[in-house]
């Protein structure tokens, strides 16, 4: 009976259907990441992983499991925490789960721009502490998104998805920036393509959908925060290492930029020193695919992967090594 291994908790949909296809699967208990040493016991002889964004899949990994091992299913679109080159020498195909968290992630990343926008936290812990004695008109004053300019850094499924709503809903001048142009979206969103520097200097809100590579850790730094307007926010639901975190606090400590809404961090789970005490700032914990729905699309994607696999046939959503 194949082994199939689940490094933490996850939706059941996924591992009901590993069951039902007759594996012997086991779900890791422990609160929290694997720890390194417990994660490297559990894989000796399983036949499948299904890893979470958080485990560091690797040769170590690979070699502790054992020849048997066939596949990985990362429960994630990215896999920056997957070393392709060590599966491509241990013979152990890679997938992810793109496309069921597409809508999910670009809806977050909406709700961020509205958050930060229109000081949702700051007015929230106001009414909380009990500081609200009366209508003012000064107080909390936001930014209308109405006829403002949105930047996209990225135009995959996640960025389309934020430039189709936030044209047709908000009538904003949606500009991208992407190493490949996509002609037919800017014709059917009214999309303007630019390069990242211009981008940034005309932009209001700068909202990032990159995928984790070498090319892309800290394409926004400081220098480039300083081409920003000063009025311009920064939304973050791709992955951390795209910012340069310490810059980006310095950045909103001078008013290089005006706010920011983060969804993922450079370290996570640490945030920047001084990030977490500026008030110009949204700060949610890496749950912008946090639905019930996706989360569980995502576990019944990657339990069909590891199926496919397992059972002789292609996998659905491999990634090339």
């Amino acid at each position: 009976m194949p082994k199939v291994l689940v490094t933490r908790k996850i939706p059941e949909n996924g591992i009901k259907l590993l069951k039902d296809a007759g594996f012997e699967v086991e779900v890791s208990d422990f609160d929290g990441v694997l720890p390194r040493e417990q994660l490297l016991a559990k894989v000796k002889g399983v036949d499948a992983i299904l890893s979470l964004l958080t485990d560091k899949m690797n040769a170590e990994v690979m070699e502790a499991a054992g020849p048997q091992l066939k596949i990985i299913a990362n429960y994630a679109v990215g896999i920056d925490n997957i070393d392709l080159k060590d599966a491509a020498a241990h013979n152990v195909i890679i997938t992810n789960t793109p496309g069921v968290l597409t809508e999910s992630v670009a809806e977050h990343a909406i709700a961020l721009i509205f958050a930060i926008a229109r000081k949702i936290v700051e007015s929230d812990q106001f009414m909380r502490d009990g500081k609200y004695v009366g209508w003012g008109p000064m107080m909390f004053l936001g930014n209308d998104l109405v006829g403002k300019t949105l930047g996209l850094i990225g135009l995959g499924r996640i960025g389309e998805a934020v430039a189709k709503r936030m044209t047709d809903g908000f009538q904003m001048k949606i500009l991208y920036y992407d190493v490949k142009r996509n002609e037919e979206a800017e014709q059917k969103y009214k999309l303007e393509y630019r390069d990242l520097e211009s981008l940034l200097k005309d932009s209001d809100f700068v909202s990032i959908h990159v995928p984790m590579t070498p090319e892309t850790k800290h394409l926004v730094n400081g220098d480039r925060m300083k081409m920003m307007k000063k009025t311009a926010y920064l939304i973050n639901t791709s992955r951390g290492p795209v910012v340069d975190e310490n810059a980006l606090v310095a950045a909103l400590k001078n008013g290089d930029i005006k706010g920011v809404a983060l969804d993922v961090y450079e370290q996570e789970p640490k945030m920047a020193e001084g990030l977490a005490q500026l008030p110009n700032t949204v700060l949610t914990p890496h749950t912008a695919s946090a639905t019930e729905e996706t989360r569980g699309a995502m576990s019944e994607l990657a339990a069909k992967n590891i199926i496919a696999v397992l059972s002789g046939q292609a996998p659905i959503t491999p990634i090339k090594l």
